[in-house]
C-alpha cells in the first residue's frame, strides 16, 4: 500500500486521526513513517504536546506499518502499547517511526521512536503488540 492509502484508510476508520490532523509520510515493508503536526489545541500545561496525542501518534504509525507490511487488515487491533516518555517534544512536529519486528500468524510486535522535528533526540520509545485478524 502506499502512504497515502494507508493514511486514507487510517483516517477513515479511526475518526481521531482527522481530529489529530494524523499523516502518513512513507510506508514500506515492515516500516512506516508518521507524523503530527504542531498545532497548539494538542498542548497541555507546560507548552508541551499532551501523552494522549504521543501515544495515539504511535498507535496508529503501529497500525500503518502493519498495513504497509501485510495490506488491508482493517480488523488488526492493538492488543499492547507500552509507552516511555524520554522527553519534553518541542512545539513542532512530531514524528513517529514504526518498525515492525516480528510478523507471525497471529500478531505483529511493533517499535516506534518519536522525535520533534527541532532536533534528533527520542522523545519517546514504544513498543506494542498487534493483534491480527
Amino acid at each position: 500500500m502506499k502512504a497515502e492509502d494507508v493514511e486514507k484508510l487510517i483516517r477513515d476508520g479511526v475518526p481521531m486521526a482527522e481530529d489529530i490532523d494524523f499523516r502518513v509520510d512513507r510506508v514500506d515493508e515492515n516500516v512506516a513513517v508518521a507524523r503530527v503536526p504542531f498545532n497548539e489545541r494538542l498542548v497541555r500545561p507546560g507548552g508541551t504536546l499532551s501523552g494522549p496525542v504521543q501515544m495515539a501518534l504511535a498507535d496508529a504509525a503501529m497500525y500503518a506499518a502493519v498495513l504497509g507490511t501485510l495490506g488491508e487488515v482493517q480488523m488488526a487491533v492493538t492488543s499492547n502499547l507500552n509507552i516511555n516518555f524520554l522527553r519534553k517534544p518541542g512545539q513542532c512536529d512530531l514524528v513517529a517511526t514504526a518498525d515492525v519486528m516480528r510478523l507471525g500468524k497471529r500478531n505483529a510486535v511493533c517499535e516506534v521512536r518519536l522525535v520533534s522535528v527541532d532536533s534528533d533526540e527520542l522523545v519517546a520509545h514504544i513498543t506494542g503488540t498487534y493483534a491480527l485478524p
